[in-house]
């Protein structure tokens, strides 16, 4: 055994996740640009079309992404008529996102791009669980 070993990419945990990752979003591509959608775009939608409203940190803590991050992507889909983007009227400093009827009507158009991901991933129903349950356990440990 190599002192080295460790630096080998085949050793590596976090290259096949980012090589994995990176391939589901390639796959995603051609189906999200019938819909104007960016894949970071597409997953604000998903919840948006869960909750209809979201204030803002609540929208990029459920995306693991931070403000300077989140509020470029924000005013693209603004721009795209997709939301509405307002100031609470309870808490000024609260940034309220919310569907606009553009935006639920993608709802429709978007609903078979799951299934066919799930059909691009060769994953038994029991394997994809299971790594669903692991990738989750993962991002569940908070950042220092």
């Amino acid at each position: 055994m190599d002192k080295f070993d460790g630096l080998k990419l085949e050793n590596q945990l976090c290259f096949p996740l980012y090589s994995v990752s990176n391939r589901i979003i390639r796959n995603y591509r051609p189906l999200l640009s019938i819909l104007d959608l960016t894949y970071t775009q597409y997953i604000a939608m998903m919840v948006l079309w869960e909750k209809q409203n979201i204030n803002e940190k609540e929208l990029g803590e459920k995306l693991f992404l931070k403000s300077n991050t989140l509020a470029p992507l924000l005013k693209k889909l603004k721009s795209k008529e997709y939301v509405a983007i307002e100031r609470d009227a309870m808490d000024n400093r609260n940034i309220i996102i919310s569907l606009t009827p553009k935006g639920k009507a993608l709802k429709e158009k978007a609903m078979d791009i799951p299934q066919s991901i799930i059909k691009t991933i060769s994953l038994s129903e029991d394997e994809a669980v299971y790594l669903y349950k692991i990738l989750y356990k993962i991002l569940e440990v908070k950042d220092e």
